[in-house]
């Protein structure tokens, strides 16, 4: 075994899952133009589907976010008339995340959209839920 095996570009944990990461949002995006999102924009939109709102520093824990990333994501989605920000009353420090009647629409006209791309990635489902698994538990230790 040569001592430099260890950088080999096949021999990175992080290379297939940041390449499988790109591949698979790829897949996304001719989907979601008809919904005139992008895929970040589409997982904060997931996180207020099912929350219908949240604070921002929530919204970013969930996303693995940051504000300097979240903040421009979320003007613009609410630029797009899918959510309004607030600041809350008791603490003006915290910024609220609601989501409009026209966001909570969108919820019903994207609800094919997960079906769409597990039809793209043409991974069966019982190798999907254990890669979901596997990538869950990673973030869970990182």
């Amino acid at each position: 075994m040569d001592k430099y095996d260890c950088l080999k570009i096949e021999n990175q944990l992080c290379f297939p899952l940041y390449a499988a990461a790109r591949e698979v949002i790829k897949q996304y995006t001719p989907i979601l133009d008809k919904y005139n999102l992008t895929y970040t924009q589409y997982i904060a939109m997931l996180v207020l589907w099912e929350k219908e709102k949240a604070t921002v520093k929530e919204i970013g824990k969930i996303l693995h976010l940051d504000s300097g990333t979240l903040t421009p994501l979320l003007k613009k989605i609410e630029s797009m008339g899918l959510i309004t920000r607030y600041r809350d009353v008791n603490d003006d420090r915290v910024v609220i995340a609601e989501l409009t009647e026209k966001g909570l629409e969108l919820k019903d006209e994207v609800i094919g959209v997960p079906n769409e791309i597990i039809c793209k990635v043409n991974l069966s489902m019982e190798k999907a839920i254990q890669l979901k698994k596997l990538l869950d538990e990673l973030l869970e230790i990182l």
